[in-house]
């Protein structure tokens, strides 16, 4: 999901877009409420300043600065009376705190992960240091400089022959380091943002004092090339990552008490293995209704025979882009005729299609959303024969009948563009467990309402619900340290029926460090919060489900725990924290 900014005002769209709700309830109504929004602005604001000033990742003073913010912020919070706060105020106050509270440990594990690479790069201070000095305008000592880029290289020399020792497993030598793939990448990683933050120091001064050249370029060069060579060394000889299809897949694994902490961040009151269970529960129902829909088929209780079939069904090369089109087009005539969510002109008309460059297909592998338009996976005539096939068949007609659904609308076209125009702020909060549950949820409601017209239909959709139970599955047991990448992918192909291709695809994602480790659980587990306040309020006789749903998007991208607190205008206090069981209706 992109930034949720306003690039609108709202007076010049007033004619174009009806309001999601017929009137602005949802704004702040008491001077406290309005102050604790103005809290939320200046504060990140201040903190984006602040990361931009001291934001050297593998410097402990950016992390001292950037805490001690955070702390201020905390007590400032604190001495807001709560019951001067509207709900919506008291919600907000209580999603500040959350984040505040996560910035916080998020920090401590930065810093834990910092003190675990040390040892391999204690060159880091010392360009840390040159970079302090810089940004604090203090007098620069030509001569000390060139004395401390001189070091860099006999530094990082021996630390190479001491990793080489821990490489060779009959040394037993008490200097030899061993690393392990995971801590090699991960240090590889943080070596580059030293080399770049190097070559900004030098760029600062080079060429405009006379006698710098003089004495630091000679050392300046020596150390970048060390420096730049030892993140290779990492990366190729102790991680084994060339840059190839078959390079090995490294993540790393957060473990238990981290999980717990994320999930508290998220107001998700279960642990891990509560989570696992949901799964695996979840996953039996999908392998009843395979059975279902292949009895349908005529292919009998082999549902795997049912979703090779399946698999098969998919346009000719050239043609994807048409068949997202038309089915987007049917998704939205779908919503309007059975009257399920307030659909805004402008929404309807700002969205696209575009092609997934080949590349770009190693890790999205199918569709996804990408800012009013839906990216479209489908073979590039550069790919090899086998994956072009792989991908034609992971993006058959059937699968993608519930995928673009879930892009476009009602999904996170929709729920994007009412988050830009509905409590926009609401977006330094954002979860995956609302977006991506949001989306999720419309899969189950389709489900219900008949959106399948044939047996394959069904089995594209269950392949879908199937792989986001496998999600919840592979990534949790991944960061639990019980599963291996490999083992991801055999999951994935075994028991869900994925091609190889992007299964893989999949897990290198799932891994690879750009996403929340919950965020693969977001999916089922947000969908399934979803349906569980869908049941407390429309089935109740509560609300419509109109209303429910135009409610839900109003509330923006928060933890759906504070949506139904919200909702339901539940009482709460400054201490209140996550508590509710949604359970499965």
């Amino acid at each position: 999901m992109s930034s949720c900014l306003r690039n609108l005002a709202i007076a010049s769209i007033a004619a174009l877009v009806p309001a999601v709700r017929a009137q602005p309830t949802n704004l702040p109504s008491t001077p406290a409420s309005v102050a604790i929004v103005d809290s939320i602005s200046d504060y990140l604001a201040s903190r984006r300043a602040l990361a931009s000033f001291y934001g050297v990742a593998f410097d402990p003073a950016s992390f001292d600065r950037l805490e001690r913010l955070t702390h201020e912020q905390l007590d400032r919070l604190g001495a807001v009376p709560f019951d001067s706060l509207d709900q919506g105020g008291k919600v907000d106050d209580l999603l500040f705190r959350t984040m505040l509270e996560a910035e916080l440990d998020e920090a401590a594990a930065s810093r834990q992960h910092l003190d675990e690479m040390g040892p391999l790069m204690p060159f880091a201070d010392a360009v840390a240091g040159l970079e302090r000095d810089r940004a604090a305008m203090r007098p620069l000592s030509y001569a000390k400089a060139a004395e401390t880029l001189s070091a860099i290289k006999p530094e990082i020399d021996a630390l190479r022959a001491r990793i080489e020792k821990g490489r060779n497993d009959a040394n037993t030598d008490d200097d030899r380091l061993v690393v392990s793939p995971v801590l090699a990448n991960r240090t590889a990683g943080m070596v580059r943002q030293v080399s770049r933050v190097l070559s900004h120091w030098f760029d600062h001064y080079n060429g405009f004092e006379p006698e710098f050249a003089w004495w630091v370029q000679s050392p300046m060069q020596e150390a970048r090339k060390a420096i730049d060579d030892y993140a290779g060394y990492l990366t190729a000889d102790v991680a084994g990552i060339h840059g190839n299809d078959d390079d090995p897949m490294i993540g790393d694994p957060i473990g238990r008490e981290k999980l717990l902490a994320d999930l508290r961040a998220e107001w998700i009151p279960y642990s891990p293995e509560e989570l696992l269970a949901i799964a695996d529960e979840q996953f039996a129902w999908c392998e009843q209704e395979m059975l279902r829909a292949s009895r349908e088929m005529g292919l009998g209780d082999d549902w795997h025979a049912a979703l090779e079939k399946v698999k098969q069904d998919y346009v000719p090369p050239g043609e994807q882009d048409d068949l997202i089109r038309d089915i987007a087009r049917e998704a939205i005539d779908f919503v309007k005729t059975n009257d399920l969510v307030t659909l805004p002109p402008l929404c309807e008309e700002l969205w696209r299609v575009e092609m997934i460059p080949a590349d770009n297909q190693r890790f999205w592998p199918f569709a996804y959303y990408g800012g009013n338009h839906v990216g479209v996976a489908y073979p590039n005539e550069s790919m090899t024969n086998a994956d072009k096939i792989m991908s034609m068949r992971g993006n058959n007609r059937h699968f993608t009948r519930l995928v673009t659904p879930h892009e476009l609308i009602p999904g996170h076209h929709l729920q994007g563009f009412v988050a830009q125009r509905e409590r926009a702020y609401r977006d330094a909060f954002s979860t995956p467990f609302l977006i991506e549950g949001w989306a999720l949820y419309w899969e189950m409601e389709f489900w219900d309402k008949g959106w399948a017209k044939t047996p394959e239909d069904r089995i594209g959709m269950l392949f879908w619900r199937m792989h986001r139970c496998a999600r919840i599955i592979v990534s949790l047991k991944f960061h639990l340290g019980e599963m291996t990448p490999q083992e991801m992918v055999d999951f994935l192909v075994d028991r869900v029926g994925h091609e190889r291709f992007g299964a893989a695809s999949e897990v290198r994602r799932y891994i690879g460090g750009q996403y929340s480790p919950l965020y693969q659980c977001a999916y089922m587990i947000g969908g399934l919060q979803l349906r569980a306040l869908r049941h407390e309020l429309v089935d109740s006789g509560a609300m419509s489900e109109k209303a429910f749903h135009d409610g839900v998007l109003a509330q923006g991208p928060i933890p759906i725990e504070l949506i139904r607190a919200s909702m339901a205008k539940q009482q709460l206090s400054p201490n209140t924290r996550t508590s509710w069981r949604f359970g499965q209706p």
